[in-house]
């Protein structure tokens, strides 16, 4: 019998019904398309944010939409997360054997026994992902801008750059295999003040300058480890968009800050 991972969030950070929801994520698509410039090339990673659809939905359709164009190919997907409500040493597997949302279930990719094996920072943790937002905001978007794929999703806990990196690198694959980040940025500052921080972030993105911290982002130890992967295969990176919840559905005296990064392979750069 397979062990499936049910939603937590659905009908909180993104509507719980199915037709609603298909209709929404369509919405964001078809919104976000003509935001992106001409020939924007499809990306190797992606750096998205997790919040829920009214204040990051738009955000993080535009990397969706960017990935679109790789329907057919991408039959993988890397998605890393971190942690909000358990402490995990390393980087975190789950039991389950796929994640279910109300657009239907997502088979979790088979791990290579061989790669697990030379990866001891890679464990696995139920609780890590029971209740986890981080990872299960993407999958409806990863539903409908691509075929058949299988996840990997890795919920990110303590762990150094290089030791994140060590995993992304194991796990890069080719064109079928496409890396998403999850995290937000700055978190509850005045809008002003928000905006300046995020763009000092983003700068330091946009050069592969890592490390984040986490006062800069919240899923600042996969971003890092991206950062550093993406130096070592060569990617560039590109600014989709950036906002902050007072731009979306917030108040503006406490804001959290968004971005979509897309990481582009050098043939496309």
């Amino acid at each position: 019998m397979q062990t499936v991972r049910p939603p937590a969030v659905a009908g909180m950070f993104y509507p719980g019904q199915a037709s609603m929801l298909a209709a929404t994520v369509q919405e964001l698509l078809a919104e976000a398309a003509p935001r992106l410039g001409p020939g924007t090339p499809v990306p190797k990673a992606l750096l998205l944010p997790h919040a829920g659809y009214v204040y990051s939905g738009s955000t993080a359709a535009l990397g969706y939409a960017a990935l679109a164009p790789a329907r057919e190919t991408v039959r993988r997907v890397v998605l890393l997360g971190p942690t909000h409500r358990v402490a995990v040493d390393g980087l975190a597997l789950p039991e389950a054997e796929a994640f279910d949302t109300p657009l239907g279930r997502v088979p979790v990719a088979d791990p290579d026994p061989r790669t697990l094996a030379r990866l001891p920072q890679v464990v696995v943790d139920r609780e890590a992902h029971a209740m986890e937002h981080s990872l299960e905001v993407h999958l409806p978007f990863l539903q409908t801008v691509l075929d058949d794929f299988a996840l990997v999703p890795l919920a990110v806990g303590f762990a150094a750059a290089e030791t994140v990196a060590e995993v992304l690198d194991a796990l890069w694959g080719g064109p079928e295999t496409v890396v998403v980040v999850s995290s937000d940025l700055s978190h509850y500052l005045g809008y002003d003040e928000a905006r300046r921080v995020d763009q000092a972030t983003l700068a330091q993105v946009l050069r592969l300058d890592g490390p984040l911290t986490h006062h800069q982002a919240c899923g600042a130890t996969p971003a890092n480890g991206l950062l550093v992967s993406a130096r070592r295969h060569g990617l560039t990176p590109r600014l989709l968009g950036s906002c902050s919840s007072g731009d979306t559905a917030g108040d503006r005296r406490r804001v959290v800050g968004y971005a979509a990064v897309a990481f582009v392979p050098p043939a496309d750069a």
